[in-house]
């Protein structure tokens, strides 16, 4: 399984993946689930993917071939004028790598291929976007209203962004609540785990700061420690039951 948070704010956007992938208990890896391409001053776009493996390893190996080798009928992401039209291509792509997957394994296969993406980045002279990629090709931008995206394992998760996110929040802030966040989700589902991949995009940089969190690391086990002890706090300061 996956877990992959994509975060707008008002200061840029805040990525987040886990790197856990496994068919079954016994086969467990470790996948890179977030990928970048960038032109300095000109555009950054940051994408994570969820789902099928092969699928999203074929999506991005061919998104990137064509920002190398130019295709006649089919667009690069760094040629797309806008975040709308790099979301749109990268739907268009999902759906034709899902298909063509569906149609090599034949009407017996067991496997959906399925997979799911969020993307992400600025164009120079555009404000920064958000988008959520469906398998079906069709996407999703983040608004006011729904600020944030959740792919793959999302449940155990998300009440700490809803009650806790605010636009305004720092990316400092971001970061320990993406944390809490993942630490939810991997305490609760052995399909998700460390390391996790972070990324922060500033408004206007056309650069990211990234970095990867490994099992180890003394901030994000002091969050984790924390949040379990301050849980523990608030549940014994709650009213007694009178009933």
């Amino acid at each position: 399984m996956t877990y992959c948070v994509g975060m707008r704010l008002d200061k840029g956007l805040i990525f987040m993946s886990d790197t856990r992938t496994n068919s079954g208990v016994d086969n467990i890896s470790v996948f890179k689930k977030m990928f970048t391409w960038e032109t300095p001053g000109e555009r950054y776009i940051t994408l994570m993917t969820a789902g099928n493996l092969a699928t999203t390893q074929a999506v991005v190996s061919v998104l990137e071939e064509r920002t190398k080798v130019p295709h006649e009928r089919k667009p690069s992401i760094m040629e797309a004028p806008t975040m709308f039209q790099v979301a749109r291509i990268i739907g268009e792509t999902l759906r034709e790598e899902i298909a063509r997957m569906k149609a090599a394994a034949g009407p017996n296969a067991t496997t959906t291929f399925s997979a799911s993406i969020i993307v992400g980045g600025q164009i120079k002279d555009m404000d920064p976007k958000l988008f959520m990629v469906y398998p079906e090709g069709n996407f999703i931008e983040a608004g006011d209203d729904t600020p944030f995206f959740q792919i793959g394992e999302t449940k155990y998760g998300r009440p700490i962004l809803v009650r806790a996110y605010d636009r305004d929040m720092s990316f400092n802030d971001a970061i320990k609540l993406l944390m809490v966040s993942f630490d939810s989700t991997i305490k609760a589902n052995l399909s998700v785990d460390l390391p996790l991949d972070l990324q922060i995009y500033a408004h206007g940089s056309f650069a990211g700061r990234n970095r990867r969190i490994l099992a180890d690391d003394p901030y994000y086990n002091l969050i984790a420690n924390q949040w379990s002890e301050a849980l523990k706090t608030a549940f014994h300061s709650l009213p007694d039951y009178t009933g």
